[in-house]
């Protein structure tokens, strides 16, 4: 059900959560997760009123505060991780492009079930943007998705790659900073207390030295970095990430560390109070986004350097107190390759099209409607199909374009079809849990992360 106005979200509600200036007292649980939030989400996404839209997300993260359910910094967490307090397990960043509230349900189950504490919920930029999905939606989706499943805690929501596009900042490197300026401020706004800012992208090889190569990635970092700090709610300390080497380029060295770390720790100082660095740093050690899809659309095979991943970690924890490397671009590795990841110390590992791919090979996923996804997007998409790539490769690389465009069709497949793709969501996300060793640390989570209640102006629609 969407509700279409603001009248029919109020007669929707009225017997299950009623507001209370900036609070929602819960009247039926039951109800609540059975019913009501399914149509408050729904309303979110689809509702064509622009203030009832507003009104059932501001009920939405309402509610989810009365059930113990805030967005958090995993900032606390990562300065343990940079102490040497807590270590032995890869925190998991999942972006999830699909069918995202029931996507999020999967999530949740695999981690209650595993006794999960810390999996951060991601979306990039250039995401947001093919998916339809702005931030504050993905908030919505991924919060509703923790009450429908009964979980209670903190929620660690993430800006992946807020990435500064090369190309367009050598026209206008102005126009390009404020684009990602905006976005970060829209994405604190929506709840997103973790970002990784990407400016490897500007990294230029031909200089001389690494530093001079890393000059403007370290610069622009820092100035990022201090407007996060100046946008943070009261309490808060936003985990924020930095990136040395641009994925699907070449391996990250520890000289590259070191001088991004030297530049932009200099580049940071104001006076006597620094703002807070950031608490991880990407590197690039062999992968690339989405992997690399062979003429018959399968995955090539990619091979990990796991020494300098290891060493890039080390380094980062004992001369710089991070939480240690972040490995991009790895949902498409080999099943067996997981397990090293916690073993070197990776901090943080980011996971986005294995995801995506459960859901269009799924023997389940309706196939006139993939015949139709593809179809649009050998029509809408002609111009990025390169000569030397078969169909299938054509496909493969641009089939997460569909996201957005069938978002209506996907979100309401027939409800066997949902339940049999969030069982396969659940199987592979149980299976990554355990490789990555975050079961059973809910606890020492929990230890660390507080979750601080942001106050949330009352909606328009609500009042009176």
């Amino acid at each position: 059900m969407i509700y279409e106005n603001k009248d029919q979200l109020k007669s929707g509600y009225a017997q299950i959560i009623q507001t209370d200036g900036g609070d929602v007292r819960i009247l039926d649980e039951a109800k609540l997760r059975d019913e009501l939030i399914d149509a408050l989400i729904y309303t979110v996404v689809f509702s064509p009123d622009p203030a009832t839209k507003d009104a059932a997300c501001w009920l939405i993260r309402r509610t989810a505060a009365a059930l113990g359910i805030l967005s958090a910094s995993i900032q606390p967490l990562y300065e343990a991780m940079g102490r040497g307090e807590v270590k032995g397990f890869t925190v998991p960043a999942i972006n999830l492009r699909a069918i995202t509230y029931d996507s999020a349900q999967a999530v949740f189950r695999a981690a209650i079930k595993g006794q999960v504490g810390p999996v951060i919920f991601e979306i990039a930029r250039s995401e947001i943007d093919y998916t339809l999905q702005r931030p504050l939606e993905y908030t919505c989706a991924v919060t509703a998705a923790a009450i429908k499943t009964g979980y209670s805690g903190p929620i660690f929501l993430q800006g992946d790659h807020f990435q500064v596009n090369a190309k367009k900042f050598a026209d206008d490197p102005a126009k390009e900073i404020q684009a990602v300026k905006n976005l970060i401020w829209e994405a604190i706004e929506a709840g997103f207390y973790n970002i990784d800012l990407d400016t490897s992208t500007l990294v230029d090889l031909t200089k001389t030295t690494v530093k001079e190569q890393q000059e403007t990635n370290y610069l622009l970092a820092a100035e990022l970095t201090t407007m996060i700090r100046d946008l943070e709610p009261e309490g808060i300390s936003i985990s924020v990430g930095g990136e040395i080497g641009e994925v699907g380029g070449k391996n990250s060295t520890v000289e590259e560390l070191q001088a991004f770390m030297e530049g932009y720790l200099e580049s940071l100082t104001n006076g006597d109070q620094p703002p807070v660095p950031i608490s991880k740093i990407s590197v690039q050690t062999g992968t690339t986004h989405g992997g690399v899809p062979l003429a018959d659309g399968s995955v090539a095979e990619v091979k990990i350097d796991f020494e300098v991943l290891e060493k890039l970690s080390e380094l980062a924890r004992t001369r710089h107190g991070l939480a240690g490397a972040v490995q991009h671009g790895a949902s498409t590795l080999p099943d067996e390759a997981f397990d090293r990841f916690p073993a070197v110390g990776t901090a943080e590992i980011h996971l986005a099209t294995g995801f995506q791919n459960i859901v269009y090979d799924s023997p389940s996923f309706p196939p006139q409607l993939k015949e139709r996804i593809y179809e649009y997007l050998k029509k809408e998409f002609k111009g990025e199909w390169k000569e030397k790539d078969t169909e299938e490769q054509f496909l493969y690389k641009t089939r997460k374009k569909g996201c957005g465009s069938f978002k209506l069709e996907m979100w309401n497949l027939p409800a066997p079809v949902i339940q049999q793709l969030g069982a396969e969501l659940e199987k592979q996300l149980s299976f990554l849990f355990g490789k990555l060793k975050v079961n059973s640390t809910s606890e020492i989570t929990r230890k660390y992360v507080q979750p601080v209640d942001v106050n949330l102006e009352l909606p328009s629609a609500l009042k009176g």
